[in-house]
């Protein structure tokens, strides 16, 4: 086991993850302290997967906003959305500073976030009736990279007539 206090401040994700085995095989070792020890380290491990999930809702966030400025013929409200994407960028990237742990989910995590983040914004361009000239079998298959989402990247600007 690393130094406890060390990997609490450096990677919260990776504590509790290493917390919960451990307190499942004080358990397992017939511990004397009664403890409710497995719902323990669930609740503990849930602790870091809350981190994770947090993780990839910035990232559908991200997403549904690149999916609206790459799909909708609209205008306005571009600048929101790019706002909204670089305040997303900047809070995901905290959360992977405090949890390094987590890097090696990104690329799932990216999946996922394509995934929910065209479906959200499938949605909104629908509700404002932006979606009968768009491919959307093509816009469903559209998969941002993790460096398309969590970079400094942003699609081109549609040509003004």
């Amino acid at each position: 086991m690393s130094d406890v206090n060390t990997l609490y401040n450096e990677d919260f994700v990776a504590w509790s993850k290493e917390q919960a085995t451990a307190l499942r095989s004080a358990a397992r070792g017939g511990s004397n302290q009664k403890l409710d020890w497995e719902n323990l380290a669930e609740e503990i491990d849930d602790l870091g997967k809350s981190l994770r999930r947090e993780l990839r809702s910035y990232m559908t966030r991200i997403v549904q906003h690149l999916a609206k400025l790459e799909y909708s013929p609209a205008f306005e409200p571009r600048n929101p959305w790019r706002r909204s994407i670089r305040l997303s960028r900047i809070r995901a990237h905290r959360v992977l500073e405090d949890n390094s742990s987590l890097k090696r989910d990104v690329r799932r995590l990216a999946r996922q976030a394509s995934e929910d983040g065209i479906e959200l914004a499938i949605a909104e361009l629908d509700e404002h009736h932006e979606t009968d000239d768009l491919d959307l079998t093509a816009m469903r298959g559209t998969a941002f990279t993790p460096e398309q989402i969590l970079g400094d990247w942003f699609p081109p600007e549609p040509p003004r007539d």
